[in-house]
């Protein structure tokens, strides 16, 4: 009995707890840790400098953007001005162009997930003759770049008189062999008892895929929405080459509204650019911790 309450005494079973409590410090860190978070966080800093500049030179009159860009104000407002933001919204038809990016990047982003994560899964469960060659074209093809085809496809869709249009700027982006091959190896490391399990329930394989497999799959879709969406929403050559007109141009043709004689307005530039890229870093921020659970399970195992 002595024992019993000897263990269960309040103050031997906290004395652990208390022994473990330890309170971060940079000195308890290991030396090659404190150098890498040092080397790190410059990194950071550096890759941020240029976003600084912009967001900095677009509350800056025009005549102020560039003239302090060889000192260290260039990073600081010495006068705020939104005027550039008025320019912005009124020269370049912001609200126009913006609901064009909005239509063809949400587009692009929603029917790729479907179609991709479909045929990723196919080729990680399905077995069929010729499968280790689809799967050596799809690998193949990662490493294709737009420009190396873009001019035999503006001649298909010429020929299917697509110019101009929304579908133009949309459909040649829904299969991507790259996010194919994340869902392949995403749904190649689940284990098959999941589905087996589900099988013996009386499960089809669509309610398999959808009620088994999606709600597991949730860091591979956040990763290919992201991916997927940066690409999509900084496109620019495709754009130019299948757009005529401003009615179904996206956000970042709207820069060439500025290209006027000199003196240039870099201030209504820099605001254009900080509008436009507000939405990929709220997008990437929302996400994130989704995003490296993707990457990191999706792309490890092939």
């Amino acid at each position: 009995m002595s024992l019993i309450k000897t263990v269960r005494s309040p103050k031997l079973l906290a004395a652990p707890a208390t022994a473990t409590k330890s309170r971060f410090s940079w000195a308890s860190l290991p030396r090659q840790h404190l150098v890498s978070y040092v080397f790190m966080s410059l990194l950071g800093a550096f890759f941020l400098l240029p976003l600084i500049f912009m967001v900095v030179g677009s509350l800056k009159p025009n005549e102020r953007v560039l003239a302090e860009g060889d000192s260290w104000r260039a990073f600081i407002p010495t006068s705020v001005t939104g005027a550039n933001y008025v320019d912005a919204f009124q020269q370049a038809d912001f609200l126009h162009l913006f609901f064009n990016s909005v239509v063809i990047t949400g587009s692009i982003v929603s029917i790729s997930l479907v179609i991709n994560s479909l045929f990723g899964y196919a080729l990680a469960r399905f077995r069929f003759r010729g499968r280790a060659l689809l799967i050596a074209v799809v690998v193949a093809l990662i490493i294709i770049p737009l420009e190396s085809y873009v001019i035999p496809l503006l001649y298909m869709v010429a020929r299917l008189q697509w110019v101009d249009t929304y579908q133009v700027q949309i459909l040649p982006f829904i299969a991507n062999p790259f996010y194919i091959y994340l869902f392949y190896t995403f749904f190649l490391n689940l284990p098959k008892e999941l589905e087996e399990a589900a099988q013996i329930d009386g499960a089809d394989l669509w309610r398999i895929f959808t009620r088994v497999m999606l709600p597991l799959a949730g860091p591979v879709f956040a990763t290919v929405a992201i991916l997927n969406f940066l690409s999509s929403w900084g496109q620019l050559l495709w754009p130019i080459m299948v757009t005529h007109g401003p009615e179904v141009r996206p956000l970042p043709l709207g820069v060439a509204e500025f290209q006027t004689e000199p003196p240039f307005h870099w201030g209504t530039v820099m605001a254009f650019a900080t509008m436009m890229t507000v939405p990929t870093v709220a997008v990437f921020i929302l996400f994130q911790n989704a995003f490296v659970r993707g990457v990191a399970r999706s792309g490890i195992k092939g």
